[in-house]
């Protein structure tokens, strides 16, 4: 997989794979994500990263099959971690909505996005990466667990008016 920073022409590729996530938890009667339909993620939202430079496709045979956030950005609510490793802001890289199409789950693309953000944490000079993901992601716990990442935590959110608990883990880059 060739992961890229993304273009406007990828906007459309990346709502699909917003839409593919929702209704596929919809169909499942069970939300992974907690995200809504039309407040979270949205084309809008993938516009206003795209202008930022922070928005990342993963393209496989010509098809983008994933995408994600990576900026310095740390949410308000991030204050509230007791972090193990200290970092200023600009220090500090965050992954932001890691999303993989559907079709292409379970053949190591998460694991690929995040060793990306690794890379381009170290190559950014940032000494620590950071990121959330709802409670009931238990996938995505799992993975980042896996990969080496700490537990640093849970606090609630409010994210475009909707309260979760979120739970926050770090990996210190060296």
């Amino acid at each position: 997989m060739e992961i890229r920073i993304a273009c406007h022409a990828d906007l459309d590729s990346i709502e699909a794979i917003y839409d593919g996530i929702l209704t596929q938890e919809e169909q499942q009667g069970h939300s992974y994500t907690n995200w809504q339909r039309g407040v979270y993620p949205t084309r809008q939202d993938a516009e206003a990263v795209l202008a930022e430079g922070s928005l990342y496709v993963g393209e496989e045979n010509g098809q983008i099959a994933a995408a994600v956030i990576l900026n310095h950005r740390q949410l308000p609510e991030y204050s509230d971690i007791r972090w193990e490793y200290p970092a200023k802001g600009d220090e500090v890289l965050v992954i932001h909505t890691l999303v993989i199409h559907p079709q292409a789950a379970g053949h190591g693309l998460g694991r690929q996005f995040v060793t990306f953000a690794e890379e381009t944490a170290r190559a950014k000079g940032c000494k620590v990466l950071r990121l959330d993901t709802y409670e009931g992601n238990t996938p995505a716990a799992s993975l980042y667990r896996k990969l080496g990442y700490r537990y640093a935590g849970v606090t609630k959110f409010n994210f475009h008016g909707i309260l979760e608990n979120l739970i926050l883990f770090e990996k210190q880059m060296e």
